[in-house]
């Protein structure tokens, strides 16, 4: 009863304080935002004033200003066509569609591979040295196959674009869920035997609980990894409507337009933190009712 009153006061506790908390969040994201701002443009100045061209020569093509990319996001993309940053918002959420796909089917199958390899040491010792090998192929060798035989078979091509996501989001996954499965407490696991647990109950009441930290360190590496694969399967797709088109489109006028190409990269990389931080809220609210913190 003690345990459970304590609990409700944390939770109390917990809710009244969360404005200032997201407060002091908020502030500190500004303050970091503007000193990677201030560094940006003091390694500018320092390069240019200096003369210095290692490792490479600084001048308003090579890295503009910081002010400038900024403000190109407020400029029309092309002649006669809206504000740039409104054309790129829509082209993430195209892109938002392809990663979340990859990522769903990329957690998923990461979780039921490893929930096997778990299960067997001898498909771990057999499988696991291929599920490694998979990750030193180059995704720009194998975006192009996936697309092709995505076609074959009739699947649309966000999807397509979707697995090739999915491809670098299940390898974290799934070696951090044998690694989760693994921790669970050796007494948890006797004291399930001395019921007659069955290894499924195990799994779930046990394992599958103490594997949760695991898991979500993955899904985070994860979230940012499948909107890389999902902008990376867009360019041997030809797609014009997802960050990956908009990238591909501004590097060929680089030269005219620097400060297009780092904007792009900029809302490319809000998306993935967009991921990254959807992920944390989540970790927040499972993890922390997980089993052993509300027992």
């Amino acid at each position: 009863m003690a345990h459970v009153e304590a609990v409700a006061i944390e939770s109390e506790r917990t809710r009244a304080e969360w404005p200032a908390a997201l407060l002091r969040r908020l502030a500190l994201t500004a303050l970091v935002l503007a000193a990677l701002w201030g560094l940006w443009e003091l390694y500018r100045w320092i390069w240019i004033t200096t003369g210095w061209t290692h490792p490479f020569v600084v001048d308003d093509l090579t890295m503009p200003h910081m002010h400038d990319i900024v403000h190109r996001l407020f400029l029309p993309a092309a002649s006669e066509q809206p504000a740039l940053i409104r054309d790129l918002l829509h082209k993430s959420a195209f892109t938002m569609r392809e990663a979340l796909a990859g990522f769903v089917i990329g957690a998923v199958g990461g979780f039921a591979i490893g929930v096997v390899l778990h299960a067997s040491l001898l498909l771990r010792r057999g499988f696991l040295p291929y599920v490694v090998a998979s990750q030193t192929i180059p995704i720009l060798a194998i975006a192009p196959m996936v697309v092709i035989w995505g076609g074959s078979i009739g699947l649309p091509v966000w999807l397509r674009v979707g697995l090739i996501s999915a491809f670098l989001t299940f390898f974290p996954v799934t070696i951090n869920t044998i690694r989760g499965l693994d921790s669970a407490e050796p007494r948890a696991l006797e004291l399930m035997r001395s019921y007659a647990a069955g290894p499924w109950r195990t799994l779930w009441k046990v394992k599958f609980p103490a594997s949760l930290p695991f898991i979500f360190a993955a899904l985070k590496v994860s979230a940012t990894a499948c909107v890389v694969g999902a902008i990376i399967g867009e360019l041997p797709s030809s797609i014009q409507d997802g960050l990956g088109g908009a990238i591909l489109n501004f590097n060929q006028y680089y030269v005219l337009d620097p400060s297009a190409l780092w904007a792009t990269n900029i809302v490319a990389a809000g998306l993935g933190i967009a991921f990254f931080g959807v992920i944390v809220l989540v970790e927040k609210l499972v993890v922390r009712r997980a089993p052993e913190h509300v027992a």
